[in-house]
C-alpha cells in the first residue's frame, strides 16, 4: 500500500527489494537485487543459514540502551534489562507499554525493533536505498494494516513502494516461482510453531481466464508439542501422539485429491515427530522442510506487484482480503459506449482507490456493473443522487472517489462540481456503501 501519492521512477536494474516476515516469535528478511538474479535470504551472522531474528527488545536500566533480536534474547535475564515481548500483540492492543519508569508507544517499539533489524541488510543496501519493501504477517486485519501503515511512516524510507500481504498470499507468491511441476495439481503448507498447526491449501481453476486461485486454511489448536524439560517417555508419547493426528489431517486434506507438492515450514518440525505423516506425504509427492517460505513469498509478491511476469499476469489470487469481483462502468466516450474500469478483482481491499469525473444529463443516478470471478452472475447496481439539483444546463459535472471500507463493502463518494463559470458547484455531496 502506498503511504503517500507521489510518482516513483520505474525499477532500474540494482533495485533492492525487501520482503519482511514480520513474526510474533521471529522475524526473517529476503531481498533481491531487480535484474540480478532470485530472492534471497538475510542471515543474522554472515555466511551461516541462520535467519530467525527472534522478535524481542531490551533496554538496560536508567539508560537509552537498547538491544533487539538475539542480542536481547541473550540479555533478557540479567537484572538492569527490560526485556519487551509480543510486540505485534502490543502494537496491535494499541495501550502504552510502562518500561523503566517510562511510557513507550507500543507501534514506536515495534518500528524499533524493524529498524534496528533492517541494519542487517547494511552490507547490500543501506535502509534509505531500499527500492521496495513487502511486509508479510500471518493475519492481515484492519488493525494490523493501521499499525504497519504507521510503522512504515516512521521508518523514514525514500521510497513509496512500501505494501502488506498475508501470510496466506506470501504463500502464494512463492508458490507461483517454483517450478510448475510442483504446482500443476494442489499444493498444501502445514506450518507448526510448537504450540498450533496452521495448514495452507492452494488450489488452481484452470477454467477461468484468469486462472482463478483459491488456499483454504484451517487452525489446530490442539497439536500441542510437549516441552523438552518433558521426561522423556513423557514427550515419546506426546510425539506419537502428535503424529498419529498430523496423518489424520494429512489424509482429510488430501482425500480425492491430486497434490503435488507440500511444505512442512516451523520449528514445530525440527524435533522429526512426524515419521507416519512424513512417509504419507512423500507418496507420489514433492515434500520440502523449511521456514523461510513466508520471507521469500513477501519478496516474490513485491516482484510480482512492480514488474508482473507472465505466470503472474494469467493468474489471481482470490484470498480473504481480496476484492472477488470487477467493478466499472458503462459510459459514453467520444459518443461510444464503452465499459470504464473502476476496481480490480484480485487486489487488496485496503489498497484500491479510484478517483473520477463525469458529466450527468436528467437522469442523475450512476450505475455499477460488478461482474464476480467466483462463477457467480453479473449484476448491476444504480445509486441514485437524490435531491439533486438543476442547473439550467444539459450537463452537471460530477467528482468520484471510490474505495472499499470491508473485503466485501465498497464505498463512494460524489461531489458536484458545477458545470463551468455561470454554473457553479452546488456543494452537494453523496456518500453511499454497497455489498459486493
Amino acid at each position: 500500500m502506498f503511504l503517500d501519492k507521489k510518482e516513483e521512477s520505474k525499477l532500474h536494474n540494482g533495485s533492492v527489494l525487501v520482503g519482511y516476515d514480520l513474526g510474533e516469535q521471529y522475524s526473517q528478511i529476503s531481498y533481491c537485487i531487480y535484474g540480478q538474479g532470485d530472492v534471497e535470504m538475510v542471515a543474522t551472522v554472515v555466511g551461516t543459514r541462520q535467519y530467525n531474528i527472534p522478535t524481542i527488545l531490551c533496554k538496560r536500566k536508567g539508560a537509552n540502551q537498547w538491544y533487539y533480536g538475539k542480542d536481547a534474547v541473550n540479555h533478557r535475564e540479567e537484572e538492569d534489562m527490560f526485556p519487551v515481548e509480543g510486540l505485534i500483540a502490543l502494537a496491535k492492543k494499541g495501550e502504552t507499554v510502562e518500561l523503566d519508569g517510562e511510557t513507550y508507544d507500543p507501534v514506536a517499539l515495534l518500528t524499533l525493533f524493524i529498524k534496528r533489524s533492517m541494519t542487517l541488510l547494511s552490507l547490500i543496501a543501506s535502509i534509505e536505498n531500499i527500492d521496495g519493501i513487502m511486509f508479510t504477517v500471518d493475519e492481515l486485519d484492519d488493525r494490523m494494516v493501521e499499525v504497519l501503515a504507521q510503522a512504515a511512516a516512521n521508518l523514514n524510507l525514500k521510497t513509496s513502494r512500501i505494501y502488506f500481504q498475508s501470510h496466506t498470499e506470501s504463500f502464494y507468491f512463492f508458490v507461483l516461482h517454483q517450478p510448475p511441476e510442483l504446482w500443476n495439481y494442489q499444493v498444501i503448507a502445514c506450518e507448526h510453531n510448537g504450540m498450533r498447526l496452521k495448514t495452507y491449501r492452494m488450489e488452481c481453476n484452470k477454467r477461468t481466464t484468469p486462472v482463478v486461485v483459491l488456499i483454504e486454511e484451517q487452525i489446530y489448536e490442539t497439536l500441542v508439542l510437549p516441552e523438552e524439560s518433558e521426561e522423556e517417555t513423557i514427550r515419546e508419547d506426546a510425539y506419537r501422539l502428535a503424529d498419529e493426528r498430523f496423518l489424520g489431517i494429512l489424509q482429510k486434506m488430501c482425500e480425492g485429491r491430486i497434490v503435488s507438492s507440500a511444505y512442512l515450514l516451523g520449528d514445530g518440525f525440527r524435533a522429526g515427530w512426524d515419521e507416519r505423516s512424513l512417509q504419507f506425504l512423500c507418496r507420489n509427492r514433492r515434500v520440502f522442510r523449511g521456514n523461510n517460505l513466508f520471507s521469500r513469498g513477501a519478496c516474490y509478491g513485491l516482484l510480482e506487484k512492480l514488474d508482473p511476469g507472465e505466470v503472474g499476469q494469467k493468474h489471481v489470487f482470490l484470498g480473504k482480503d481480496k476484492l472477488k469481483s470487477n467493478i466499472g462502468m458503462n459510459v459514453l466516450r467520444q459518443g461510444r459506449e464503452s465499459y470504464f474500469a473502476l476496481l480490480d478483482a484480485g487486489e487488496n481491499w485496503y489498497e484500491v482507490q479510484k478517483e473520477c469525473e463525469f458529466l450527468l444529463g436528467n437522469e442523475k443516478e450512476i450505475a455499477f456493473v460488478i461482474t464476480p470471478l467466483d462463477g457467480k452472475n453479473r449484476v448491476i447496481k444504480e445509486i441514485p443522487l437524490k435531491n439533486a439539483g438543476v442547473s439550467g444546463v444539459s450537463y452537471t459535472r460530477y467528482r468520484m472517489e471510490v474505495s472499499m471500507c470491508a473485503p466485501d463493502t465498497v464505498q463512494i463518494k460524489v461531489t458536484d462540481l458545477g458545470f463551468g463559470e455561470f454554473f457553479p458547484a452546488s456543494g452537494q455531496v453523496w456518500e453511499e456503501r454497497f455489498q459486493v
